[in-house]
């Protein structure tokens, strides 16, 4: 970044030290893109400099300091002012003067924590990022540069399948089963469907993978959902006894861990949406909480806190053995 002024000019850069050997992960934009940032874990440090490259060797650059901060911000589309910082660290790289010549400062941002996942949705960005500034009387000169988090999980201790009966009283009876309710984003989704009671004309079942995120507190909240993949189970009527295998694998997908109540502004839940339809267009779907998790070779005891969350269990939308009446059963014919 260039600062033109009082004949001095300066260029701001941020080079980490371990650039040349650290992962890059690529991360979606707020316009739909994706891009490669280098990759952190939580409890990583942060080290590298910051390079001033002057334009015009002749002259000085007077500045009222240099500092570099690391910052964990959430960012509500719906309330752009405030940035909500949950980290926050500072470096003062230089005292008030002059620069006479082009140079560099060293920083190092020790075993940071970094909590929460890097996020990009709807309605709600969170992120990380360093910040040089060159403070100055008239106009700062500032220079940052984004990092991409991933938390990191072990495996759930707790990791039972999921069981349902569910249809619609003496026309449908139906039961579906997952083999686990908690998948890594790289996992496979394996189970049946089988067929009970069959007295409505059926021609076409799906599962789909909903992706809820939830925005605000109480009054304003905001609910956004999005469909993330549709696998077809079955073109054609059903007959009762049959049996339908599952297998949907994850890997193809954009997913994100589930995140629950980060730092009490948003929300990020997956749901399995399973969709049947009638031959007079009707839509019936009952949906089904999964957790996902990051699995990951790097395991550090400062993860605690997130394999502790992974491991939590997560109840159901329904019992095992239920049986819904019609209209407990959505009919989703207007909604879908």
């Amino acid at each position: 970044m260039s600062f033109f002024g009082f004949g001095q000019s300066v260029e701001v850069e941020i080079l980490l030290s371990d650039a040349e050997s650290r992962k890059r992960a690529e991360h979606k934009t707020e316009d739909g893109k994706k891009e490669k940032y280098f990759l952190f874990y939580d409890g990583e440090t942060v080290s590298g400099k910051v390079s001033l490259v002057l334009k015009n060797p002749n002259k000085r650059l007077e500045h009222q300091g240099i500092k570099i901060e690391f910052i964990g911000q959430i960012e509500l589309y719906y309330d752009r002012g405030n940035h909500h910082e949950f980290v926050s660290l500072v470096k003062d790289l230089a005292r008030p003067g002059e620069i006479t010549q082009s140079q560099a400062f060293d920083f190092e941002f020790t075993h940071v924590e970094k909590p929460y996942e890097s996020y990009t949705g709807q309605n709600v960005k969170l992120r990380y990022f360093l910040r040089a500034t060159i403070s100055r009387r008239l106009n700062d000169v500032v220079k940052e540069m984004d990092i991409v988090v991933h938390t990191l999980s072990t495996y759930p201790e707790l990791n039972s399948s999921i069981k349902m009966e569910v249809g619609i009283e003496d026309c449908l009876h139906i039961e579906f089963e997952y083999n686990k309710s908690k998948y890594h984003l790289k996992d496979v989704i394996v189970g049946k469907i089988y067929f009970l009671l069959v007295r409505i004309k059926i021609k076409h079942m799906e599962i789909d993978i909903i992706k809820r995120e939830t925005t605000g507190t109480g009054p304003n909240v905001y609910h956004e959902n999005d469909t993330i993949a549709k696998y077809e189970i079955m073109d054609g009527a059903p007959v009762r006894g049959e049996s339908i295998p599952i297998r949907l694998f994850l890997a193809g997908y954009e997913l994100t861990p589930t995140m629950r109540d980060i730092n009490k502004k948003f929300s990020v839940r997956y749901y399995l949406n399973l969709v049947l339809i009638d031959e007079e267009e009707r839509r019936y779907f009952k949906q089904q909480e999964v957790v996902l998790w990051r699995k990951g070779d790097i395991m550090r005891k400062s993860m605690s806190h997130q394999a502790a969350m992974a491991s939590q269990r997560f109840e159901g939308t329904a019992s095992l053995g239920e049986v819904r009446a019609p209209s407990q059963l959505s009919n989703n014919n207007n909604r879908q």
